[in-house]
């Protein structure tokens, strides 16, 4: 569907199952449909987001990538191999050579730091666990990566409730290249920051893949950040993409409806600039009984009757520009 990348997933899909409990019995009566059958590259050096509305399973598309969690189905590829393969059968010491190429930044700085540990440790529990740098070396390295963030030596005997957001969050950058990674999964990492703040993370994170050569996944519901950093995006909607594009493309030409409202939705201090107009009907489905056919039809202001038979095939209706719409 898109040109191979240095990241390939392929239909993916992750289901959790719920179950009913009695006092001897746990059945299985439905499933959340988080991530249902997608697909997309990455290319190296290569920032790509994933937008849309909270609960729309662009943060467990990022930890299954990652294999923080296991798939339902499907494959991703890093650098021609396949991780879920790979972390099935391989031993140890391949396993975490793996994990070294691939690192996640999350969403809630303070809660992904453990507050009984120094930055120093935060930042060099890699080292041990990875063996990659000496231990002589590891203090040293330490500081590096605090400079190379934006902070100081001084700041590594100190606990993650002496910081700020903003600062806690380049502690968590820091942790993350602490083993030399290619390719960094970004949950909405500038979400909970000051405006001023979030600009500093972004410009951080673009100067890192520039000087390091990183590919990121680049997950937001803010697309003023989205267009800031990143080079492609995909829209997902209920666990489907619904459109993939180019940046510029997309936001200059958006097809499908829910992307059109998405850019709508932003709002833009200039009353000389015209929007797109798209009303969206009800609420969003609930992701254990998702729509037949098109899962945007019930809100969708264009849904016809074939909107509820089919589901719309992720196609390419311009280079390098894909829309599941069958109105588009």
């Amino acid at each position: 569907m898109t040109d191979s990348g240095f990241i390939q997933v392929r239909n993916l899909v992750k289901y959790f199952p719920i179950y009913s409990r009695g006092v001897l019995t746990k059945k299985q009566v439905g499933q959340v449909h988080a991530v249902d059958d997608i697909s997309f590259d990455i290319r190296r050096q290569e920032t790509f987001a994933l937008v849309g509305e909270s609960g729309c399973g662009k943060t467990t598309t990022a930890r299954v990538i990652l294999n923080l969690i296991e798939p339902t189905s499907g494959e991703v590829f890093i650098d021609g191999e396949n991780v879920f393969e790979k972390f099935k059968s391989a031993d140890k010491e391949e396993k975490l050579k793996l994990r070294r190429k691939m690192q996640m930044i999350f969403q809630n700085p303070y809660g992904s730091l453990d507050p009984r540990m120094t930055v120093c440790d935060i930042v060099g529990e890699p080292f041990v666990i990875h063996k990659h740098v000496a231990k002589a070396d590891r203090c040293e390295r330490v500081y590096e990566l605090l400079k190379l963030v934006g902070l100081e030596e001084y700041h590594g005997e100190r606990y993650p409730h002496e910081f700020s957001g903003g600062q806690r969050q380049r502690i968590c950058i820091a942790r993350a290249l602490a083993v030399e990674p290619e390719f960094i999964a970004a949950d909405e990492p500038v979400s909970s920051l000051d405006v001023s703040i979030r600009a500093q993370i972004l410009n951080l994170l673009a100067d890192l893949q520039k000087t390091m050569g990183l590919s990121f996944l680049y997950i937001s519901h803010d697309l003023s950040s989205v267009r800031q950093i990143s080079q492609r995006v995909g829209v997902m909607y209920l666990g489907e993409i619904v459109e993939l594009a180019d940046t510029d493309e997309l936001f200059d030409s958006p097809l499908h409806p829910y992307t059109q409202a998405l850019i709508e939705a932003v709002p833009i201090p200039d009353p000389k600039v015209k929007k797109i107009k798209v009303g969206l009907l009800g609420e969003v489905p609930s992701p254990i009984t998702p729509p037949s056919g098109c899962r945007f039809h019930p809100r969708c202001p264009r849904a016809n009757s074939g909107c509820t038979e089919k589901r719309p095939d992720l196609a390419e209706v311009k280079k390098g520009h894909f829309v599941a719409c069958g109105q588009a």
